[in-house]
């Protein structure tokens, strides 16, 4: 039986592999190792740890990896701190496969300590390109991994252009839009004024137009957060929808968008918002479904929201030339031109289904793949 282990280290890192979790841990042949880490371990990130146990996946370790202040600096000393501590719990795990996910700080450093301890090493999305340093992650990941399970062609085929054997790519889908294909076959109820419990800020009515914001700092462009995210919340204010506001992820930077948005808040505290830390996927997934427009620059907008056809305006440079549908507005960071293309969406009913990124099933393929692919340690390019 080949040990599969997992390193789950935020929300968005959880929701791109859980289906893929779920297949492992069924399949016959194949036994699941889950370690948590960095800010899925810390409450002012959501608690991520909490949705994974109640998933029923049992972490085999969590790890302590995430250095406070979001800096440049912080988030290269948080990959040096899980590189120290990742090679002992694989040592006392002995996976026979490392399985990662995309392209955030704690993928290069289960990256590094897999690759150093001749651990075969799968690697999901791979070959996408977009803004920050996530890009370089992403590339990096693909040079030292073994297994590639990409979403989408465009993304198959930047893999084999960058020298790996085409018998080694494997284009899967997005596992996280087998989450997305289950979510909205079912007869959700749970979205009424109890949702808002949670959180701080009004209770929306969720059967009248409302408006997402989901915006996480770019890596490349330090310092500039706060006035991004001032535009987009002075935009959605402009064009005067209620909106459901999501605090940034752990990347350099998030202070700067943490403060943009407690600012926003205390100085129109009669706007109608509401602010989530997390949410758990499904939720998640049935607000993408319901809102009026999807704004900021979250991958969501380009992935599920693609296949879910949520009319999205993404905003800067941090989804920069990631393959996308027709759901999507590209804008700059000025105020008045997010809100022109806020208001363009409102205009259009929801887009028609995009499976760019998958049809529902990539769990499922990456499982039985990972149960008898054969690798070899040493890796050969291509020529």
């Amino acid at each position: 039986m080949r040990k599969i282990c997992i390193v789950i280290g935020s929300r968005a890192n959880y929701s791109s592999i859980k289906s893929a979790m779920v297949s492992i841990q069924k399949h016959p042949d194949l036994q699941l190792q889950v370690i948590v880490v960095a800010s899925a371990l810390l409450d002012r990130y959501g608690s991520v740890v909490d949705l994974v146990e109640k998933d029923g996946f049992v972490p085999a370790a969590k790890v302590y990896m995430l250095i406070e202040g979001e800096t440049p600096a912080t988030m290269a000393k948080s990959t040096g701190l899980g590189l120290v501590e990742l090679p002992t719990i694989f040592e006392q795990l002995r996976p026979d496969f490392v399985l990662t996910v995309g392209d955030r700080f704690e993928t290069m450093a289960t990256t590094l300590a897999a690759a150093y301890m001749n651990i075969p090493l799968a690697h999901t999305m791979g070959g996408e390109v977009s803004g920050t340093i996530d890009e370089s992650i992403r590339h990096a990941a693909t040079k030292f991994a073994h297994v590639h399970f990409p979403a989408c062609t465009e993304a198959r085929d930047r893999i084999i252009r960058m020298g790996e054997r085409p018998e080694d790519v494997y284009l899967v889908g997005c596992p996280r839009i087998d989450l997305v294909a289950e979510i909205l076959q079912q007869d959700r109820t749970d979205l009424g004024p109890h949702l808002f419990a949670e959180g701080v800020g009004e209770s929306l009515d969720l059967d009248r137009p409302f408006v997402m914001i989901s915006q996480h700092p770019v890596t490349t462009e330090y310092g500039e957060g706060e006035r991004q995210v001032t535009a987009t919340l002075q935009a959605v204010q402009d064009v005067g929808l209620p909106a459901v506001v999501f605090w940034p992820n752990a990347d350099a930077g998030s202070e700067d968008i943490a403060r943009g948005i407690r600012k926003f808040r205390e100085r129109h505290k009669d706007f109608p918002m509401h602010f989530f830390k997390n949410l758990p996927m499904d939720i998640y997934i049935c607000l993408m479904a319901k809102t009026s427009c999807l704004v900021g620059n979250s991958s969501s907008a380009v992935r599920e929201g693609a296949y879910i056809g949520t009319p999205a305006v993404n905003v800067g440079s941090r989804q920069y030339m990631r393959q996308r549908g027709r759901n999507v507005i590209d804008i700059g960071y000025e105020r008045d031109a997010i809100g022109d293309a806020i208001r363009e969406q409102l205009r259009r009913e929801p887009y028609e289904s995009d499976p760019i990124y998958g049809d529902g099933h990539a769990g499922e393929r990456i499982a039985a793949t990972l149960s008898d692919c054969e690798v070899r340690i040493q890796k050969r390019i291509t020529y």
